[in-house]
């Protein structure tokens, strides 16, 4: 995709404060630091559309970002981070699972993992929340840069066998060597292509 335009529109903590539904929606979920700031803005061409931090926990809101005026990007807000105050972290399940369970036009969401970790529980219950409400999951390992092309390999089928996915079902992204890119937008826009002919 040819990126025209790529805007910050909001943030939003619940429902009424959504922008309105009208473009097809793709989300991004993952682990505290594991690189959704960096993804939309390696895949929309921008250094800082989504602000990045070294700081994990950052991104505490429902932000919604719009492409092209054709699509529309979400980061929600990482999990799994310990040092974020209990009360913020409290109500990261509650606002992830309310908009994954009311945004209609939600066509699928991006779940980054970080090569070097094995999923855990955190991971296994966000895939279940997606099952639970029939949301299509595109898994993205990030920072694949980090290790060898072998070895990227070898923590792909980790990963996978860790989420009962075939290794050729995830795909392996560096925001640094931008490895990865086409096919993490071709997997976007066949599903928006999908979406536009049902």
């Amino acid at each position: 995709m040819i990126i025209k335009s790529a805007q910050f529109i909001t943030s939003a903590v619940k429902p009424d404060q959504y922008p309105p539904g009208d473009l097809p929606e793709l989300a991004f979920a993952g682990r505290s630091n594991v690189g959704k700031s960096s993804l939309i803005n390696t895949l929309v061409n921008r250094k800082k559309l989504v602000k990045t931090s070294s700081t994990p926990g950052k991104t505490q809101l429902v932000n919604f970002f719009q492409i092209n005026d054709e699509i529309s990007f979400v980061d929600l807000p990482g999990y799994g981070y310990a040092k974020v105050p209990r009360a913020v972290k409290k109500n990261w399940g509650p606002m992830i699972e309310t908009y994954l369970s009311k945004r209609e036009n939600l066509l699928a969401v991006l779940l980054l993992l970080d090569i070097r970790r094995t999923p855990g529980t955190e991971e296994h219950s966000f895939t279940a929340w997606l099952q639970q409400y029939g949301i299509r999951c595109i898994p993205v390992i990030t920072k694949a840069d980090k290790l060898s092309k072998n070895r990227q390999m070898q923590h792909r089928a980790q990963i996978a066998k860790a989420l009962s996915l075939k290794s050729s079902d995830i795909l392996l992204f560096s925001s640094k060597s931008r490895q990865g890119l086409d096919e993490v937008w071709q997997s976007i826009e066949k599903v928006i292509s999908r979406n536009a002919e049902t």
